[in-house]
Formats: structure tokens, sequence, C-alpha cells
């Protein structure tokens, strides 16, 4: 093929000094940096990142984004590609480590483009006996409006045993289509949830429903970007499942030294724990007092009261929104008795205030309550269509001569 670019080609721009491979591309010499990936819950290593570290002649280094920023040629664009998949290879391949997988980063321009330049990856893992099920090709960030043409040149990737992984998910161009077209074995959260979480807690929320989401659809969800214990918390707490960054270790050129590492997972697990543990107490003691005054309100109902003089009192607790009764079957019991705050609430969603003989038959805390009778329920938190606020239902069923029915109590969160 006149555009071939092969792996004897390739191998002429490889040299080797003191066991370490360095390629060669522009008058700049390329070296192979490696950056751990933590499982969260195996607290150990499974993974690296290969990175570009870039000197010039003059032995300076320089930044890697001045190599990859430049405007290439195809040919020339395909070329550095796959001299940079070529040298990680080569230098991963001397590791002594046969298990852990090798994370390579890919352009869709390049995997869309590469396939008129000639076989090359396939050939390049049976030369240094690599096995394909040890690699994750990384698809870095990229604009591209033609997914299926992607995925098309993925599937080359998949069909020959390799992952599959979703760059810098969050950012730029990067949106759901291209995980439900790609079907990415795993996704990499950008650094900027991170951010905006650490700022703000409704985004820590957020955040735990994407990786659930993400989760849903197959893929493994790795967040990268870590610098300190406050965001190690935060992707505990989310729900992800790798962990990559600074605050674990920094990229290597020892390869060898970059599985040792000083920071103790184990104690971040112990830590996350302790706060887990202290929430739960303060938790139980709340929910303990909420469970006495719903049954107090029960009580009160059993008598004969109205349903909106039993409830009046707990109307005074800070956290509680609303009170409302339900049929076995979701069907609500009359009006919603609300809080002062609520009454006096935000006028614009004053549409959604009357809940009389609405149906909450799809909520959870309506199907805990019917599974569990007599026994206070606490939902997670949701957005609440009557206002669009967040909060959580504390819930519980109880008998009547007139028929079971289901209490529920919205608290603030």
């Amino acid at each position: 093929m006149e555009n071939n670019i092969s792996i004897d080609q390739i191998s002429k721009l490889i040299q080797c000094k003191e066991d370490q491979s360095i390629a060669r591309f522009n008058n700049l010499n390329l070296y192979t940096a490696v950056q751990p990936i933590f499982s969260l819950a195996h607290k150990r290593i499974i993974g690296y990142e290969a990175l570009v570290r870039v000197k010039d002649d003059s032995k300076r280094w320089i930044s890697p984004a001045s190599l990859f920023t430049k405007k290439y040629e195809i040919s020339e664009a395909i070329l550095l590609d796959r001299l940079c998949r070529y040298l990680h290879i080569d230098n991963f391949s001397k590791k002594n480590n046969d298990i852990n997988w090798l994370f390579l980063n890919v352009s869709p321009q390049t995997i869309i483009k590469g396939k008129y330049f000639g076989q090359f990856f396939s050939q390049l893992l049976e030369k240094f006996n690599l096995p394909p099920h040890r690699i994750v090709i990384e698809i870095v960030e990229y604009p591209i409006e033609n997914n299926e043409l992607l995925l098309e040149n993925i599937n080359y990737y998949k069909d020959i045993g390799c992952l599959i992984a979703i760059d810098d998910f969050g950012a730029g161009h990067s949106n759901f289509d291209r995980i439900w077209t790609l079907n990415p074995d795993i996704v990499k959260l950008d650094r900027s949830f991170l951010l905006k979480a650490s700022k703000e807690k409704k985004i820590q929320k957020l955040l735990s429903g994407i990786v659930s989401l993400l989760h849903q659809t197959g893929s493994l969800v790795l967040i990268e970007g870590i610098e300190n214990k406050e965001e190690t918390m935060i992707a505990l707490e989310s729900g992800v499942d790798f962990v990559q960054g600074y605050y674990f270790a920094k990229p290597s050129l020892d390869i060898e030294s970059s599985s040792k590492i000083n920071l103790s997972l184990e104690d971040i697990f112990l830590d996350y724990k302790k706060n887990e543990l202290k929430k739960e107490k303060v938790n139980k003691k709340e929910y303990n007092k909420y469970k006495e005054f719903l049954s107090i309100i029960i009580n009160k109902i059993k008598k004969g009261y109205s349903f909106k003089k039993s409830c009046q009192f707990i109307l005074n607790e800070d956290e509680v929104i609303r009170c409302y009764l339900l049929k076995p079957n979701g069907v609500q019991i009359g009006d919603t008795i609300a809080s002062n705050s609520l009454v006096n609430g935000d006028i614009r969603f004053k549409p959604l205030y009357d809940t009389n003989s609405a149906d909450w038959f799809r909520k959870p805390y309506l199907k805990n309550a019917l599974l569990h009778p007599n026994q206070l329920q606490v939902s997670d938190p949701y957005l609440s269509i009557t206002g669009a606020h967040m909060c959580l239902t504390l819930s519980i069923m109880f008998s009547t001569e007139g028929g079971d029915k289901v209490l529920c109590c919205d608290l603030s969160y």
C-alpha cells in the first residue's frame, strides 16, 4: 500500500537507552511516562495510563501539548500516533507485570483514518507478545459528528479483544449519544465534575446519578484528576469504580517505581467509613424522633381526629415540608397538609400544589411501605414534583377500620 506506515518503518525511529525505549520525531525525543489507575473496591492498582513526555535537542523538557496541538498532514498524524503506541507498548512490555491494563490514548480522527495506512495494531501486540485483553483503547476528546463511522472503526479493536474507554466525559464534545453509540467498557469522567462537586452539594448528588446511569449502560466508571482527600471522598460517595490523579500518584518515567505509592487506600477507606458511621448515627437519631411523631399522628387518626388536626404539630419542625395520606394503590386521600414555608413558597409552581387524588404508585416510598407494614421507611433524596425542590419522604403503612393507609411526611433535603 502506498500510504503504508508499517511496524518496521516505525521501529527505525526507536532507540533503546538503559532499558528504556525512546522515540525520535521531528527533532524531538519522546519518552513513556505512566500514571497508575486504582480500583477503589480492590484498593490497588489495576492499570496504567501511558503518557508521552518530550525533550528537545537541548535536553529540555517541553510541554507534550506542543507536540499534539500542532497541525499535521494526516499521514504525519498517523505516524505520530503509531509511534507513541509502539513506544508505550515497547516500554510496558519490559515491566514485570502480566495482569494490569495499559490505557493508550487515541483520537477519533486517527482511528477513522488509520485504516488507510495499513495494518498495524494487532501486529504490534503480536510483536511484543502483549495480549489484546490487557489493552484499553482510550478515545480522547475530539469533535466528530459521525459516531457511526467511529464505531465502525472502533469495532476493529473490540474484535481483536481490546477494551474501549471514553475519555473526558462531561467536557467538550462528549455526551451520552457517544456512550449509547460506542458502548464503551469504561467511561472516564472529566475533572470538572470534581471541581463543581467540591463546591456544591447538589452537584455531588448529580455526580452519583450520572455514575449510576453510566453503570446502567454497562460501563465501568473512572474519575480522573483527583488532587486531594476531599475529592477522594467525593469519588467514594459517587460510586465510581476507578480513580486516577496526583493525589494517588503522578506520572512517572520509571515504570517499575510507579507501582510503589506512599498513599494507603486502606486508610482512606477507614476515614470514609468513620464519616459514614457518624452520618448514620445522626440520621438514626433524627429518624427515631420522626418515628415517634408519625406514631402520634397515626394514633390521632385512629381516634377520629381530622388529618389536618392530627399532623398540625409536626409542621412546626423546620425540616417538615408536607404530610399526606395515600391508599395502598397510591392514590392520595384528600389534600396535602403543607407547612407555612410551602404555602407561602414559590408561586411559579402553584399549578402543582393541589395533589388531591394524585397517584403516587410509582414512588419507591409507597412500595417500601407496602412491603414493610407498620415500619418507618426513609426514601432516598429526590426531586419533588410538588414545588420542584429536593426532599426525602418518611412513609409508614398502618391499619384503620376503613382499611390500610400510608402516612407520608416529606422533609427538606
